[in-house]
């Protein structure tokens, strides 16, 4: 075919969509899209599939697995009543804490009215912003008792660091320190599957969300394993405000990595916020951060642990692209030779 105005490529698709190139590879893989071709063999999205991958994005929005989007998108709304019934109560909790807020400012200003002084503690818990939690420690060593301060907690917080950066520490650092806050280990992996975990075996709702996750994960093109099982006893375990969790990847392959993720952003904004340690590509995807995410990069130089936005040329961008490069790269750009 020949280009055409109206036919934009996958980078300016996905841009437009605010999507990731990614995520449309993945769609056209499971057969939800079929872009047209240039005559160079280059992907070109017209009007339809733009539509379509706009579709797509708000079903995925909902909660909906790709498997359960191809079904919808085929003709069988019933499996959207779920997805709409779990949308409905976040609408109704969002509803009922805007009413306790209006509650709220109602109350303080009949306070003003009535003569009584308004604390300056007040008003900062109404207006804060930022996140439901803030806490600030000192950083042990390597840093050496430098004061560390999480201002922005989002609700996916990506830590990252080079071998030796002492990312873990600063991990267990964030559970000892963040009131309500548990640490989720490697020791993991060696629960076993759903029969020998215990967590799983001494509580039967538990084991009931995890199944419910797990075959949404494998709709989405997981793989089943006893890492995952793990992991997903961990974090739907109830109790911990804040989850720290260790090498989020470990033990997952590719696709169960994409899906997990995915099911992570997907998950109710109001769920607790989740820290994790990652060296993976596929788990922290550059292009696809959205705002309710930050990345702490802990620097090689044992400089404090920083925030880095996802965007080339902001500082600690190339460090964090760095870590997340295959091992083969990054021992190529270790042992690069220092421009004297």
């Amino acid at each position: 075919m020949s280009p055409s105005a109206q036919f934009l490529s996958a980078s300016e698709a996905a841009t437009r969509l605010g999507v990731s190139v990614k995520a449309l590879r993945l769609h056209e893989q499971r057969g939800l899209i079929a872009p047209a071709r240039t005559s160079a063999g280059w992907r070109a999205y017209g009007p339809n599939e733009m539509a379509r991958v706009a579709e797509i994005a708000a079903l995925r929005e909902l909660g909906l697995s790709l498997s359960q989007v191809g079904r919808v998108l085929g003709g069988d709304s019933e499996s959207l009543e779920p997805a709409l019934a779990a949308h409905q109560a976040a609408l109704e909790i969002s509803v009922h804490q805007l009413v306790d807020t209006v509650d709220k400012v109602r109350r303080l200003r009949a306070d003003i009215t009535g003569g009584r002084a308004l604390a300056a503690s007040e008003l900062a818990r109404l207006l804060r912003l930022a996140s439901k939690f803030s806490v600030a420690f000192d950083l042990p060593w390597p840093w050496g008792g430098e004061r560390f301060e999480l201002r922005d907690i989002r609700s996916l917080n990506y830590i990252i660091g080079p071998l030796g950066s002492g990312e873990t520490r600063l991990a267990k650092c964030i559970a000892e320190n963040v009131p309500g806050a548990a640490f989720l280990g490697l020791d993991r992996l060696s629960h076993g599957g759903a029969a020998a975990n215990p967590l799983l075996h001494c509580d039967p709702a538990l084991k009931s969300r995890v199944d419910q996750t797990l075959a949404w994960l494998i709709e989405d093109g997981a793989t089943a394993s006893d890492a995952l099982t793990g992991l997903l006893a961990g974090l739907e375990t109830e109790g911990p405000a804040v989850l720290v969790i260790d090498m989020l990847e470990q033990g997952l392959d590719k696709a169960t990595q994409e899906a997990l993720i995915a099911w992570l952003r997907r998950r109710d904004s109001k769920r607790r916020p989740l820290f994790f340690l990652t060296r993976s590509s596929s788990i922290l995807d550059l292009d696809a951060v959205g705002d309710d995410e930050s990345i702490i990069l802990c620097p090689a130089n044992h400089s404090p642990p920083t925030n880095v936005r996802p965007y080339p040329g902001f500082p600690g961008f190339e460090a964090v692209a760095t870590c997340l490069a295959s091992p083969e790269v990054r021992a190529r750009i270790a042992s690069r030779p220092q421009v004297a």
